[in-house]
């Protein structure tokens, strides 16, 4: 599992506890006078570079072991004036196991998490539909039952697209979601069974992808919105009548790992 998260997240504290759960983490780091100083230990040959973190607020924190990241420096280029510059800490640390340009551009994936909001509150809970559950812990409850409803479906998106060759985008949620939820009226017939005893694709499942590729989404143009609020009640700029027309990517992107 890759947990992805923005600037301004990170700290020494939850980066050794999210390394703890196991996961490998992928998180922008700002590069102010604020943010970590890594020091270098090693140069890649993708362009990134392994480096070690260590507190210094005290001396019981610089006797401390360091904790070794492999760093990513980079810029993008979509066709617009663009001179920011962006910095990523990873815990992998192989290049050979991915490279800096394809976690580069996973983490440019970290919004889809609102689309996954949109997927469980509007989609499969329902809108305006409030848990049932009148205790904490069935609460508890009741969101992870959510969870794993999301996780199945979403599941057999995935191993829906992998098998048709479309990408995954353009498989509908809420198509999948509504078959599913047809399927589940016929006993045994959920979850499809992708071969059947002879190695062939099962009926079922030949069913399931047929409804739902045929209700594939359009594939995703390049896009772009300002970071602007209609009012101003946090540190965004006022959406105003300039914003209306906000420079679009005329190219794709195209990441470039420089080492600062």
């Amino acid at each position: 599992m890759l947990l992805i998260a923005d600037r301004g997240f990170f700290s020494y504290a939850l980066w050794r506890k999210a390394i703890g759960t196991g996961a490998d983490l992928l998180w922008r780091i700002r590069t102010d006078k604020s943010g970590p100083k890594p020091v270098h230990v090693q140069d890649l040959p993708d362009g990134s570079w392994l480096a070690d973190l260590r507190q210094t607020h005290s001396a019981a924190a610089r006797a401390a072991q360091p904790m070794r990241v492999r760093v990513i420096d980079y810029s993008i280029d979509d066709g617009r004036e663009n001179t920011t510059s962006y910095r990523l800490f990873t815990t992998i640390v192989d290049p050979g196991e991915v490279g800096a340009t394809d976690l580069a551009a996973a983490y440019a994936q970290r919004w889809e998490i609102e689309t996954t909001f949109d997927e469980l509150k509007t989609h499969q809970r329902g809108p305006r539909t409030v848990l049932r559950s009148k205790s904490p812990d069935l609460a508890l409850q009741e969101i992870w039952g959510h969870l794993c409803c999301h996780f199945a479906v979403r599941s057999l998106m995935a191993q829906a697209a992998t098998h048709s060759g479309h990408d995954p985008d353009r498989i509908s949620f809420v198509a999948a979601l509504r078959i599913t939820r047809q399927t589940l009226a016929h006993p045994g017939a959920f979850p499809p069974d992708q071969q059947d005893q002879h190695g062939r694709d099962s009926p079922g499942w030949l069913d399931f992808l047929s409804r739902l590729l045929r209700r594939l989404n359009p594939a995703r143009r390049r896009r772009s919105a300002p970071r602007v609020v209609k009012r101003k009640y946090t540190k965004w700029h006022v959406k105003r009548a300039a914003h209306v027309d906000w420079p679009q990517p005329g190219i794709d992107t195209t990441i470039t790992v420089t080492h600062c």
